[in-house]
């Protein structure tokens, strides 16, 4: 599709979810409640069984949009044995985006699109499902230079429907900056709750509010942590170095600053992007996101300082 050219206007497709635990299960339900036609699969018989219960169609055969919602090191093998339509885009809802682009793109070519929403607990499986657990939520959906946007749109109304604000990143760009925000918190929860604990039981004992709020990421799985960090391991190097730069600040000056960033107050205003790669992009890394579709455009929001 040349740059320029609005996607243009198609009946809503079917979605189809590959792995029904906290995330895939969050969102087939979250669709079925929507009344979007949405079907699903998953190893786990009670995962399938939890999401039936839902009003999700469990099959092996998808078409429309399929969103794989499966662990970062077995996403590359999430659809075999199971029958997808040729046409169908392709989408995942992986915390790293590079690693996975590399690995589906040589199958899959422009049907796939990489996706992750920022959202999530410490807790998994399908006991962990949430139909409301997306709403409110960044979701970051990839932009490269042979993107479809047609197949963009497509994957962007999946995250509308479901209430996150959509998020227009590049791989690279959405990995540096997860990197900050995310995989850094995690390892930093990770020191946190060892040397608390090294520092001996009355530590532990005495440990409230900020202990807990720092520490809370960390009681997830520690398989999905590891292969979070791993894949995206060289953006987070950079983003420790920058926390190790920080912690080097006398105490005072880095207080004060940390405070000014958490603090900070800044407005909203509301914008109209067309369907461009370019303008896309420069949405998203001015910090806005899209909340909805306006035939050729989409409406959203840029944050202004106040």
């Amino acid at each position: 599709m040349a740059e320029n050219s609005p996607a243009p206007t198609l009946p809503v497709p079917p979605v189809g979810v590959v792995g029904l635990g906290q995330l895939g299960g969050s969102l087939a339900a979250a669709l079925a409640a929507a009344g979007r036609p949405v079907s699903g699969w998953d190893v786990d018989p009670a995962a399938r069984e939890a999401a039936a219960a839902r009003g999700v169609t469990i099959t092996r055969e998808f078409t429309g949009v399929v969103v794989l919602a499966v662990p970062l090191p077995v996403m590359a093998t999430a659809l075999d044995g199971l029958t997808v339509d040729p046409a169908a885009t392709v989408t995942d809802l992986g915390s790293v985006k590079a690693p996975v682009l590399r690995e589906l793109t040589p199958a899959l070519g422009t049907r796939f699109v990489g996706g992750h929403p920022m959202c999530g607990t410490e807790r998994s499986g399908h006991a962990a499902v949430d139909p409301e657990l997306f709403r409110g939520a960044r979701w970051a959906v990839c932009l490269e230079p042979d993107t479809d946007l047609t197949r963009w749109l497509r994957v962007a109304e999946v995250a509308l429907e479901v209430g996150a604000e959509v998020v227009p990143a590049t791989a690279a760009e959405h990995d540096a900056a997860v990197a900050a925000v995310s995989h850094v918190p995690h390892l930093l929860a990770a020191a946190l709750a060892r040397a608390a604990a090294d520092a001996g039981p009355l530590a532990l004992s005495l440990g409230a509010g900020s202990f807990r709020d720092g520490t809370r990421v960390i009681g997830s799985d520690p398989r999905f942590v590891t292969a979070m960090v791993e894949a995206n391991a060289g953006p987070v190097v950079d983003a420790l170095a920058r926390v190790r730069a920080q912690l080097d600040h006398p105490w005072p000056e880095l207080v004060a600053s940390g405070h000014a960033v958490v603090t900070r107050q800044s407005g909203r205003r509301t914008v109209r992007v067309p369907l461009e790669r370019a303008a896309l992009l420069a949405l998203g890394r001015a910090g806005g996101a899209v909340t909805r579709r306006l035939a050729a455009f989409v409406e959203g929001w840029m944050p202004e300082s106040g």
